[in-house]
């Protein structure tokens, strides 16, 4: 019922009715900028999805769940964040990778947070990828750390590695004023993936976080590549 009220209200609100000051600012950018009401519908229905769901079978499944509740952030940025005037790549393309990187995120979260989402009672891990390692649910509730689970998860943060590679193409065609902190982001969300990994893969006990030193040298990096912009690689993006 919450859920309801929250998408009537996101309809009221993209026709000019804000319900409270929270709306207005949304109200606000939505007037402002050219931003579609689809994405964000599309993130009600994710969380309408963790009230039935908490299993899926298979990584198509689990991609459409990370694309409600994490990709279509990217969705919702892109118009607000704006591309830059001088980029030669596809709006398309630039939506893509915006999309790709909501998924990254979503999957380093799945991949931190296996221990405390089974002790809820889920598991966001694709079942016949976990049945093809030699795995179920039954292993991902005890919460041990084996060669079968540790390969598992190489092949999981392999994949999120991946899209976190496709949204890098499109963090260059952002505007000028936007690529630092999208690629702070990036950076940063990535770096999870490698803690992770120096946690031996125990995603059960542990919760792989980065370090404040290490996000704070970070953001030199994500300043400089931010200076980059799509006139000197569009051809890569194309």
């Amino acid at each position: 019922m919450a859920l309801d009220r929250w998408e009537s209200r996101l309809e009221d609100l993209f026709q000019g009715r804000p319900y409270d000051m929270l709306d207005a600012a949304l109200s606000d950018t939505v007037g402002k900028f050219p931003v579609d009401i689809q994405p964000f519908k599309d993130m009600i229905e994710g969380m309408r999805l963790d009230l039935k769901k908490s299993r899926y079978k298979n990584f198509d499944e689990l991609y459409l769940y990370c694309y409600y509740v994490a990709g279509t952030v990217g969705l919702m940025s892109v118009p607000v964040m704006g591309i830059a005037p001088e980029s030669q790549a596809t709006t398309e393309s630039v939506y893509n990778a915006a999309l790709s990187l909501g998924i990254a995120n979503q999957l380093t979260n799945i991949l931190r947070d296996v221990g405390e989402d089974a002790r809820r009672g889920r598991v966001y891990l694709p079942q016949d990828e976990l049945a093809q390692a030699g795995l179920s649910d039954e292993d991902i509730f005890a919460g041990k750390v084996t060669d079968k689970w540790r390969n598992f998860m190489k092949n999981q943060i392999k994949r999120a590695r991946m899209f976190f590679d496709e949204a890098e193409k499109g963090v260059t065609q952002l505007s000028s004023a936007s690529r630092w902190p999208v690629w702070a982001s990036l950076l940063l969300y990535r770096q999870i993936l490698d803690e992770i990994e120096a946690n031996d893969y125990d995603s059960f006990t542990k919760r792989a976080y980065v370090s404040k030193a290490n996000k704070i040298t970070a953001l030199p990096l994500a300043y400089a590549r931010s200076l980059i912009g799509p006139s000197k690689i569009s051809s890569k993006v194309l």
